[in-house]
């Protein structure tokens, strides 16, 4: 069989960094792990071309090659998926597809004539898929309620993706997580039982990218990297050894939930074996939203000392946050602006709360009547929420526009940034020195070009700089890798306010919605009304 792996586009999020990508000569921040990681459990005598179309579009020689067509994707990718399966269609290709969009909501894809549906986690619905193949059979729905040993799950083929074009690879240690947030499908997809690969296994995903000569940021793509702390513990233990015996290649990242502020330990282990960067999902600083979207976790312990004690421990924090929860109080935005200045986040992800399919959040709203019709729950920064929320619609996105606006302006976002980095942690070790990219050295001297003379901010850009070189020298680098990522926001922002006010005019030309909590309430007048 020859296989062509698509993975399709991304519209532009917060994640998307094209303008700190072109700095560097990138394309794409990270690459499609799961597909590589598809054509490493699949027959390894089968042939294997991947198109990453966020690099670019496959070419007529890839089509006409082809005998399958394998695509995954999320739901942000939604659209460019189902173009890219009626595109092959077109071309009489046997199309499959899973991954996360397509497992919450298969239709969607059979819909536009996806023939093959491997759904779940690939290392059980993937060899249904060959067994059918080899059966010579033209179409099938492959699904199981079982969770595999990932322990069983091959190193990835690295080797088809175009390296140069991506800033980060992508590994993966665990999959589930042990909480029960009412709005997140991870624990819908993978389950609240965290399963982990072994730290030889890690570590060899790791040799084979040292050996294709990899040699840059590595992001553990796990949804909650300690979920299972022993285990974490007994990885990093060995990833601190082979970081030391191979003179430091990699940077790591990862996203953590809020109780590794408690850990010392593990975050020491972290910043030992090379990590640089955690993302937090904070979610909101209101307690009672978090009560009401089981995200208690969060509610243990001061946030702000939380976050603080993971920056002094040498790791960059990035924050999620939502606005949009049941019952939360106007104000919303600036709370969340005001908790990510005292704590001093640089970056976070922030957007209105969006009901996922098959979340216990999607269930309950679907119950209460309150979903919105043909709204899917597109996870991005520039989309309006997908139900009826317990306050004007209108007033949430309102609060929310101004407060992306302000965490991203230029001003206070370098001042978030030198904030944070002056009390930063240090690892106790030291990379060996190495002449820098000229690529390295055009982006910084652009950025300098831009934030310390062209705008509004060279005071201040100047002014931090020259402390952090006198108060903290050895976070500098990072430093300045967290400054230039303000040449993204600058214009994501005004690409968040033109979308979300324009998707509003809209909203509101047809005739705004009754808060829930208003119709809830005059139904429960009418009922007492019919009682007495």
């Amino acid at each position: 069989m020859r296989v062509l792996l698509v993975y399709p586009i991304f519209p532009k999020t917060f994640w998307s960094y094209e303008k700190i990508l072109a700095l560097v000569d990138r394309k794409v921040l990270l690459p499609p792990l799961g597909l590589v990681t598809v054509a490493a459990i699949l027959p390894q005598e089968w042939e294997f071309k991947l198109v990453d179309r966020n690099i670019r579009p496959a070419t007529e020689e890839e089509w006409a090659w082809a005998d399958v067509v394998i695509l995954s994707a999320m739901i942000v990718q939604k659209q460019d998926l189902l173009d890219q399966i009626q595109e092959a269609k077109q071309r009489g290709k046997l199309v499959a597809v899973g991954g996360p969009y397509p497992t919450s909501v298969p239709h969607e894809v059979q819909n536009v004539g996806a023939d093959f549906l491997i759904l779940d986690e690939g290392e059980i619905t993937l060899p249904m898929f060959v067994e059918a193949i080899q059966k010579g059979e033209t179409s099938g729905t492959f699904r199981t309620t079982e969770k595999p040993d990932v322990t069983s799950t091959p190193v990835p083929r690295f080797d088809l993706l175009e390296l140069d074009a991506y800033d980060m690879m992508s590994v993966q240690f665990s999959r589930g997580c042990p909480f029960q947030c009412e709005f997140c499908d991870i624990i819908v997809l993978y389950g609240r039982k965290p399963r982990t690969k072994t730290p030889a296994q890690l570590l060899a995903e790791l040799d084979y990218l040292y050996e294709l000569g990899w040699r840059r940021g590595v992001f553990m793509v796990d949804d909650n990297f300690i979920g299972n702390k022993r285990n974490v513990k007994l990885l990093l233990k060995e990833l601190k050894v082979w970081m030391a015996e191979h003179k430091y290649p990699f940077k790591f990242d990862t996203e953590a939930s809020i109780d590794l502020a408690q850990d010392p330990e593990l975050m020491e282990l972290m910043v030992e074996s090379g990590f640089a960067a955690v993302f937090l999902g904070i979610e909101t600083p209101d307690e009672d939203s978090l009560q009401m979207t089981k995200k208690f976790q969060n509610t243990r312990s001061s946030l702000t000392d939380a976050v603080q004690s993971i920056i002094k421990a040498g790791l960059r924090p990035m924050a999620g946050f939502i606005i949009g929860f049941d019952g939360e109080k106007a104000g919303a935005g600036d709370r969340i602006v005001r908790f990510a200045e005292q704590a001093a986040i640089p970056s976070t992800t922030f957007a209105m709360l969006q009901a996922l399919p098959n979340t216990a959040l999607w269930h309950r709203l679907k119950k209460e009547g309150r979903l919105r019709e043909n709204q899917d729950g597109n996870i991005n920064q520039t989309t309006l929420m997908n139900f009826v929320a317990t306050r004007p619609l209108e007033d949430i996105a309102r609060e929310y526009i101004e407060a992306f606006c302000a965490l991203y302006d230029p001003i206070q976002y370098l001042d978030r940034t030198y904030r944070c980095f002056l009390m930063m942690g240090l690892p106790s070790w030291k990379a060996p020195a190495k002449i820098p990219q000229l690529v390295v050295v055009k982006a910084l001297l652009i950025v300098i070009w831009r934030q310390g003379i062209k705008r509004e901010t060279r005071w201040k850009f100047w002014h931090h700089l020259f402390s952090i070189l006198k108060r903290n020298p050895g976070v500098v680098e990072h430093y300045l890798s967290a400054c230039a990522h303000n040449e993204h926001f600058l214009e994501y922002r005004q690409i968040v306010r033109d979308q979300i006010e324009s998707q509003l005019a809209e909203y509101l030309a047809q005739g705004a919605e009754t808060p829930y909590v208003l119709v809830k309430e005059k139904a429960e007048e009418k009922a007492e009304a019919v009682v007495s």
